[in-house]
C-alpha cells in the first residue's frame, strides 16, 4: 500500500501552489456570506418588532425554507445567520470540493498531465490521493477562516464554529463523492456533471423535505439533510457530521477500488464512438449540436423534473398555510387569499427556475471557450468558416436553450399544480416562464459578452448569477432600495395576475440582451484567439 501512495507529499505541495488561486474565491465568498450576514441582522433588524417581522415574514413564503432550510431562531444574530448561509454554504462547499477533485484528477488524465506524472516516481492512487487531500485542505481552510473571521465580526464562538464545520463537513463529503465520479466519467465534464448532479438532487431534497411537511425522519435521506440537522446556533449537535465524515470516506475507498479496475485516461463509462460519416457536424452549426448535445438533454430532463418538484411542492402549500396559524394571521391582516399566496410562491420559483436557466445558457457559451482554450477553434476557423458564424451557432443554443427550458419548466409547474389545485392556473405559470425569459438571456447575454469580447474577465458572468441570486431571493428581505435590487434582471419580471403588470420591464431587458449580445459579436471579430 506504501508503493502506490509514493510522491504524495511533494505532488501534494505543488499542485497547492498552483490551484491556491483558484481555491482562495470559494473560502472568501462562503466566509462572506456568513459575515455578511451577522454584520447586516443588527442594522436591518435592529429591535424585537422589526426580528418578529422577519420572523413572519419567512414563515410567511415557504420558498424560503426551500432554498435557506428551516427558521429555527431569527431572533438572534446566529440564529439568523445560520439560516441564511447554513443551505447555501454547504451547498457552495460541495461545489469547491467537487471541482478540486475533477481537476486535478480526470482533468489532469485529459489534458496529458497525467502520464507526465505517472512517468515520475509516483504510486498508482498518488494522484487520487492528492486531489482528495486538497480538497480535505480546502474544505478546513474553509472552515477555519469562516469561523474566525466571522467571530471577529461579532458572531457568537460556539454557533460560528460550528456552523463553519458544517461547511468543512459538505467539502468532505462531496470530494468523496466527486472521487468517485472521476472514476465513472469518460472525461472531466462528465465527471463534473455527476457530481454536480448528485449535489443539485441532495439540495433540492433536502429544500423539498423542509418545504413539503414531510416526516422527520425523511430529512435523513438526503447528506445535505445530515449537516441540517446540526441545528448551528440552536442545538449546536455535531453528531450528524460523523455521518458525513463516514460517508466522504467510504466514498474515497470506492473511488481507489475503481480506479484500480480502469485503464487510465478512461473512464467506467467509456464514450461512445462517433458516426462513420460526419453528417450534420460537417458545419459550424451542426458541430455546434453535437458538442452542446449531452447537456441540451440532460438539462432539458433537468427542468421536467423541477418541474414536477415545484408543482407538486405547490400545492402542499396551500395546505401549510391553513394549518399554520401565523400564516392564517397573515392572509387575514392582509386581505390576501390562499390562491395569491400560492402564486407568490410560485412566482418566486419560476425566478429560481429563471437562475438555473441561466446557468444553463452560461455553461454553453463556456464550452465554446473551452474549444478555444484547448485549440479546437483555430483549425475550424482556419478554413471557409468565419468567427461571426461560429460565435452564431454557439449564441443560439445558448439563448434558445434556456427559453425551452424555462417554458417547459413553467409548463410543468403549471400543469402539475393545476391537477391538484383549482387555486391555480396552469396558462398562468406558463405566462410567469414566458415574461422571465428575458432576465434569463440578459444573465446569458453577460457570458455572450465576455466570452466573445473578453474571456479574461468572464467568471463575470458566474459573478452576475451570484448577484442575481442575492438581489431576488434575499434583498426584499434586508429592505434594499429598489435601484439596487433593479440590478438583478430577474427583479424587472412583473407578476402577471397582477391588476396592472409593468410589461416595460421585459422590453428593456430585450434591448439589454441585444447590446450585449451585438459587443460580443464585434469583440469576437476584433480579438485574437487565446
Amino acid at each position: 500500500m506504501t508503493g502506490t501512495l509514493t510522491g504524495v507529499r511533494p505532488l501534494l505541495t505543488v499542485s497547492l501552489h498552483q490551484d491556491a488561486r483558484r481555491i482562495a474565491p470559494w473560502v472568501g465568498l462562503i466566509t462572506a456570506l456568513s459575515v455578511s450576514s451577522v454584520l447586516a441582522y443588527g442594522w436591518v433588524f435592529p429591535d424585537p418588532a422589526s426580528r418578529t417581522a422577519l420572523a413572519r415574514t419567512v414563515e410567511g413564503n415557504p420558498a424560503f425554507s426551500l432554498i435557506f432550510g428551516p427558521a429555527r431562531e431569527l431572533m438572534t444574530a446566529d440564529g439568523f445567520n445560520a439560516w441564511r448561509a447554513g443551505a447555501l454554504g454547504a451547498f457552495f462547499a460541495g461545489l469547491m470540493a467537487i471541482g478540486i477533485v475533477v481537476r486535478n484528477s480526470r482533468a489532469n488524465e485529459d489534458s496529458g498531465q497525467a502520464e507526465l506524472i505517472a512517468s515520475g516516481v509516483v504510486g498508482r492512487n498518488t494522484r487520487l490521493v492528492v486531489a482528495v487531500a486538497m480538497a480535505a485542505i480546502a474544505s478546513v481552510l474553509l472552515g477555519v477562516v469562516a469561523a474566525l473571521v466571522t467571530i471577529a465580526f461579532g458572531g457568537g464562538a460556539i454557533d460560528s464554529i460550528t456552523l463553519a464545520a458544517t461547511f468543512t463537513a459538505s467539502g468532505l463529503m462531496f470530494a468523496g463523492i466527486a472521487a468517485v465520479t472521476a472514476q465513472i466519467g469518460s472525461e472531466a465534464r462528465t465527471a463534473s456533471s455527476l457530481a454536480v448532479t448528485v449535489l443539485g438532487v441532495a439540495f433540492i431534497a433536502r429544500g423539498y423535505i423542509d418545504t413539503s411537511g414531510a416526516p422527520g425522519w425523511t430529512i435523513w435521506l438526503t447528506p445535505l439533510g445530515w449537516t441540517e440537522q446540526v441545528e448551528p446556533a440552536a442545538a449546536n449537535d455535531w453528531r450528524p457530521m460523523l455521518a458525513c465524515l463516514a460517508l466522504g470516506l467510504l466514498a474515497v475507498l470506492a473511488a481507489s477500488v475503481l480506479q484500480s479496475r480502469r485503464d487510465l485516461g478512461m473512464g467506467l463509462l467509456p464514450p461512445r464512438p462517433g458516426p462513420a460519416r460526419g453528417r450534420g457536424v460537417v458545419t459550424a452549426w451542426g458541430l455546434a449540436l453535437r458538442l452542446q448535445r449531452g447537456s441540451m438533454i440532460s438539462w432539458t430532463i433537468t427542468f421536467a423534473v423541477l418541474g414536477l418538484v415545484f408543482g407538486f411542492l405547490a400545492t402542499t402549500i396551500g395546505e401549510l398555510f391553513v394549518q399554520n396559524p401565523g400564516i392564517a394571521q397573515v392572509i387575514a391582516a392582509g386581505g390576501a387569499t390562499t390562491g395569491s399566496l400560492i402564486f407568490e410562491f410560485l412566482v418566486t420559483i419560476v425566478r429560481l427556475v429563471g437562475l438555473i436557466a441561466a446557468v444553463y445558457g452560461v455553461q454553453v457559451m463556456m464550452r465554446l471557450h473551452a474549444e478555444e482554450d484547448e485549440l479546437r477553434l483555430d483549425p475550424l476557423l482556419a478554413g471557409s468558416v468565419r468567427r461571426a458564424r461560429v460565435l452564431a451557432s454557439h449564441a443560439v443554443i445558448a439563448f434558445v436553450g434556456p427559453a425551452v427550458a424555462m417554458l417547459l419548466g413553467g409548463g410543468v409547474i403549471g400543469l402539475t399544480a393545476a391537477a391538484r389545485s383549482d387555486q391555480v392556473r396552469a396558462v398562468d405559470v406558463l405566462r410567469e416562464a414566458a415574461v422571465a425569459v428575458p432576465a434569463v438571456w440578459v444573465l446569458v447575454g453577460i457570458a455572450l459578452a465576455t466570452v466573445g469580447a473578453a474571456p479574461a474577465i468572464r467568471a463575470a458572468a458566474w459573478f452576475a448569477i451570484v448577484l442575481s441570486f442575492a438581489l431576488t431571493i434575499l434583498g426584499p428581505l434586508f429592505n434594499l432600495w429598489d435601484w439596487i435590487l433593479g440590478i438583478s434582471p430577474l427583479w424587472h419580471v412583473p407578476n402577471v395576475t397582477a391588476a396592472q403588470p409593468d410589461w416595460s420591464g421585459p422590453l428593456w431587458l430585450l434591448l439589454v440582451a441585444l447590446g450585449l449580445t451585438l459587443v460580443a459579436f464585434l469583440g469576437f471579430r476584433r480579438r485574437d484567439l487565446a
